[in-house]
């Protein structure tokens, strides 16, 4: 998208190719009259009372859940998730925006410390000013909502720069925070390039920012917020292993691998992509978890029934059956699937690949974003560990075990933002949620390891003279 006079972007549905909407790219104009509305937000904003953020928030959940429908298939046809999933998304918007209403005043609160000397001193969380968020299509109301909810619990307002195929979703965001209430400028969707997003890193207006992206995209990002000196939270993708040992409870671990991996399409950063199996029961697993795959029901994603819609662009779609073929050159099975059904729209089969711990194969190295699942067999658990942690990414992990002092000593060898034991990673916001390695810096949610991220650790050190 370029930043052109008179530009346009467009949502396409990726189930048919018909265009849903169309938007005017902002004019330098626009972008500076929205950055003035941030700034000057910010100036009462930062000095209301909790009551009045928490009255907003919970007003925000009202209304997301009133529009739950429009908001649902606004999401379906933007970009293909299935209806029912795009519904839970909803409702998880909600539930995030009244946690930080029913908590972040405890999260905010001045925390004293004992300097001595008759000193009193406390550290106080005061708000940055604005914060640029540079948004995904995959999950475009929770993804916004996820940063938002802290964010502006802390008194900062919050300038949403979305992918441009899910520009509606955007517009309904800010829609939802205009009629709970907010004041102009608290909550601000701007339709703009991402080059030019990354120029405004450095406007005086925007005092830090909020990506989640691939890993190109932090390395941009963070260099204009490093040339800055703006504080930067880089959410980025992720390649997680889904370990499964030998005693691991094989029905349930089956049924949430299944989930994990094609919840949203496969379309998640959290999404598990390497299944590692120890040898014992590897080959039940791999039967088990092709045929579950394969019975996923593929169709509408407007139809309740449906659990495998589109890929979100068509280019996305070629790119990832492009890893599956190279896969295959270079020894991976294909277990299931691995073709792109001859029809309109970015549609690919829900596919497993079996490959060997020492493959060359692409479905190990590279985040496949997409349905495409990667098992491979190791010996024991310190194969399983060695190959999980042989990734450049470490976002979230899933580790699969009956003997949880055995998970939680192994854990503290996994390479990863987030461990989670006999269950998939996901996403809370009671619980920290980021990575380490190409899989980003910073934390969101988990109370206030997010609040924390844009606000001023000032201490206050009051001596009487």
């Amino acid at each position: 998208m370029s930043q052109t006079a008179g530009a346009v972007v467009e949502s396409i549905d990726p189930a048919n190719n018909e265009i849903v909407g169309t938007y005017e790219v902002f004019s330098e104009g626009q972008i500076d009259a929205a950055l003035d509305l941030a700034h000057g937000a910010f100036r009462e904003y930062r000095r209301a009372p909790w009551a009045a953020r928490a009255e907003l928030l919970n007003g925000v959940a009202r209304e997301l859940r009133a529009m739950k429908d429009e908001l649902a298939n606004t999401v379906s046809r933007e970009m293909g998730k299935p209806i029912t999933e795009a519904e839970a998304e909803v409702e998880k918007c909600a539930w995030a925006a009244e946690h930080y209403a029913a908590h972040g005043e405890g999260y905010l609160a001045p925390e004293p410390i004992d300097a001595g000397e008759g000193r009193r001193v406390s550290v106080h969380k005061r708000p940055l000013g604005p914060i640029l968020a540079i948004m995904p299509w995959n999950y475009p109301l929770w993804q916004a909502m996820r940063a938002a909810a802290p964010i502006v619990s802390a008194g900062n307002p919050f300038v949403l720069k979305h992918a441009s195929n899910v520009t509606g979703c955007g517009l309904l965001l800010e829609q939802a925070f205009e009629r709970a209430g907010a004041a102009p400028g608290v909550f601000k969707t701007i339709v703009v390039s991402g080059r030019k997003a990354s120029e405004l890193i450095g406007d005086r207006r925007i005092a830090g920012v909020s990506l989640t992206g691939s890993d190109a995209a932090g390395v941009s990002v963070g260099e204009a917020a490093g040339r800055a000196i703006k504080p930067a939270v880089l959410e980025l993708g992720g390649s997680d292993p889904f370990i499964v040992l030998g005693d691991a409870n094989l029905e349930k671990a089956v049924a949430t691998a299944v989930t994990a991996r094609f919840q949203n399409t496969g379309q998640s950063c959290i999404a598990a992509k390497r299944f590692i199996v120890v040898e014992s029961i590897a080959e039940e697993f791999e039967e088990r978890f092709a045929a579950a795959a394969k019975s996923l029901r593929r169709g509408a994603p407007t139809d309740p029934e449906t659990q495998l819609g589109p890929m979100a662009r068509e280019d996305l779609r070629d790119e990832l059956a492009g890893i599956v073929r190279a896969s295959e050159s270079a020894g991976a099975r294909i277990l299931t699937g691995g073709k792109a059904p001859d029809e309109p729209g970015a549609w690919y089969e829900a596919t497993v690949v079996s490959a060997t711990a020492d493959s060359d194969a692409s479905v190990l190295r590279e985040e496949t974003f997409g349905p495409v699942a990667a098992v491979v067999r190791v010996p024991d658990e310190a194969a399983a560990i060695e190959l999980a942690n042989e990734s450049e990414f470490g976002l979230g992990s899933s580790l699969w075990t009956e003997d949880l002092e055995r998970a939680e000593k192994l854990s503290a060898d996994i390479e990863a933002g987030m461990v989670f034991v006999n269950a998939m990673t996901a996403s809370d916001p009671r619980i920290p949620f980021g990575g380490v390695k190409r899989s980003g810096i910073g934390r969101e949610l988990g109370g206030e390891f997010g609040i924390r991220a844009f606000v001023n650790m000032q201490a206050v050190a009051l001596t009487e003279s």
